[in-house]
């Protein structure tokens, strides 16, 4: 894990910034998300975690009612380095004490593995969103 940094829970109308500052570069130019897709109406209801690395924006994903997690991103010159594991942990903390049963999340198949280490366990089969193949994921608590 990299030194200096800090989970910080924010929400949209605070944070827009620093959250489109990640989720460009991951989702729309990296993954070619259309735009249209990527910023939707559940920003600003949604609790949102933000890893800040001095004043650097670098990581960051999104509760939606305490039930369910999307959208996590992690610059690209920081992966592997735990970032992703440290929101997950945060996330499901903050789920839990909100009195969550069961948080849900639609995993690009790719990280089934990453997801699975944290209790996930797989809710169906294969399904493509957004031209990228997905999985629903679910941990119960």
């Amino acid at each position: 894990m990299l030194a200096n940094i800090q989970i910080y829970q924010v929400n949209w109308r605070d944070a827009e910034h620093d959250l489109r500052a990640i989720r460009t570069p991951v989702f729309i130019e990296e993954q070619q998300v259309a735009p249209d897709f990527e910023w939707d109406e559940i920003d600003a209801s949604a609790v949102h975690l933000l890893v800040m690395r001095e004043n650097e924006a670098i990581a960051c994903l999104r509760i939606i009612d305490f039930q369910k997690i999307g959208r996590m991103a992690v610059l690209k010159k920081y992966r592997g380095l735990g970032l992703g594991a440290a929101l997950l942990l945060e996330a499901i903390k903050i789920c839990k004490s909100h009195g969550s049963k069961s948080i849900y999340l639609s995993a690009q198949t790719h990280a089934i593995g990453f997801y699975s280490k944290a209790g996930f366990k797989q809710t169906s089969g294969e399904y493509c969103d957004v031209h990228i193949p997905h999985v629903d994921m679910q941990l119960d608590l």
